[in-house]
């Protein structure tokens, strides 16, 4: 249900919009002056916001500006028995969506408050789009580790050498290898993930290498594999330490020689990848254990990135938890929320056995449960354990 914020200090207008408003199958809130209007603004967020012109304390254009620095996607309609082309004029000029005389004309204004929403929506849907589309990803942090794989990733990314990346579960591989691809010459070109943790140990070599109609029971069309999708650019093997063994040695065919042959065909296909791979295993151990073969180690590790985990890191966590807080802020169309101090004490004190994945879930959920800002209490309520 969309939500609409009233403010007006007439009572009997309120009333009388909310009325309205609601039987139109809003959800309304009503504030009884700007003052009051700022403080219900800041702690919810709002579809729209009808706000007068003319109120004391603070009146409808010192709303429109501090309003719109909270949160500049909310459309706010501004309406006034008082108004002139002026006044109008200057509202829009400080953000405002439309303007509104008294007494509104009801149709005009259930269209207004339709456009408003339909802008804030797309507002909404440009956002996720831009957050999709390729952008350089950003490594944050400033320990020693982080330093030194920003060093590396500087020096190795414009050559085209193979990278294996190792760490714990959500440490942050999969940055780390689109971050290689990004500032690399290959940047133009495509980077390719391939998850063998989840493909069946039967699927992989025709996830990896494609197939010929034919070539299986279910193969009812040919299938072009990811090392031919990835051609010209990255191909990122995400937990490689879990591939089954015959696929090992078609990739270490393909890595040696450049090129592949289809599952159930006989033609080979020169492709042009670099290979970034990364696993949570220790695969010189999975080589003693005959789960991983030693060549292809050698071949996948040119240059090995070790990725520390967060607990390894805690110097970060309040770079990290900035980052994700405007990020969060950004995705929900809100103002980003503070944290005290001591709260972010008691994030760097815990055990996060899920590393930034873990703490970018955790920072969501004390956005969405905490107040106007994130406190201790907060955090013993909805982070460390009872």
């Amino acid at each position: 249900m969309s939500t609409i914020l009233i403010i007006d200090d007439e009572k009997a207008i309120r009333k009388t919009l909310n009325e309205i408003l609601t039987f139109e199958g809003y959800k309304v809130t009503e504030a009884s002056d700007g003052e009051e209007g700022l403080k219900v603004f800041g702690s919810t967020v709002f579809d729209v916001v009808l706000c007068d012109i003319k109120m004391p304390k603070v009146d409808g254009i010192e709303f429109l500006v501090k309003a719109t620095e909270l949160n500049p996607d909310v459309p706010i309609i501004m309406i006034s028995g008082h108004g002139t082309i002026e006044t109008a004029v200057d509202a829009v000029k400080k953000g405002a969506f439309d303007y509104i005389s008294k007494p509104p004309d009801l149709n005009r204004m259930l269209i207004t408050i339709r456009n408003a929403m339909d802008r804030n929506q797309l507002s909404k849907e440009t956002r996720t789009l831009k957050r999709k589309v390729g952008r350089i990803q950003e490594m944050i942090g400033e320990s020693e580790g982080i330093a030194r794989i920003k060093d590396t990733i500087e020096k190795v990314a414009p050559t085209d050498a193979r990278v294996l990346v190792t760490g714990e579960n959500g440490v942050g591989k999969e940055m780390v290898a689109r971050w290689i691809h990004e500032k690399s010459n290959r940047n133009g070109g495509p980077i390719v993930e391939v998850n063998c943790a989840a493909i069946p140990g039967e699927l992989i070599e025709s996830e990896l290498f494609g197939h010929e109609k034919g070539s299986f029971t279910s193969a009812i069309k040919q299938r072009i594999g990811k090392f031919e999708q990835a051609s010209g650019g990255t191909l990122f093997l995400d937990e490689v330490g879990d591939m089954s063994l015959s696929a090992q040695a078609k990739v270490l065919r393909a890595l040696q020689e450049g090129k592949i042959t289809r599952v159930g065909g006989d033609k080979e296909i020169s492709v042009d990848v670099r290979v970034v791979a990364a696993t949570n295993k220790d695969l010189l151990k999975e080589v003693e254990e005959k789960n991983f073969r030693l060549d292809l180690y050698h071949r996948l590790g040119v240059i090995l990135i070790h990725v520390p985990s967060l607990n390894e890191r805690r110097d970060d966590i309040p770079l990290l938890v900035d980052k994700f807080l405007g990020d969060i802020a950004s995705e929900y169309g809100q103002a980003k929320k503070g944290i005290d101090k001591k709260a972010m004490d008691a994030l760097q004190r815990h055990n996060w056995s899920g590393n930034i994945r873990e703490l970018r879930n955790v920072v969501e959920r004390l956005v969405i449960l905490s107040g106007k800002s994130i406190m201790l209490e907060d955090v013993n309520n909805y982070v460390l354990p009872r």
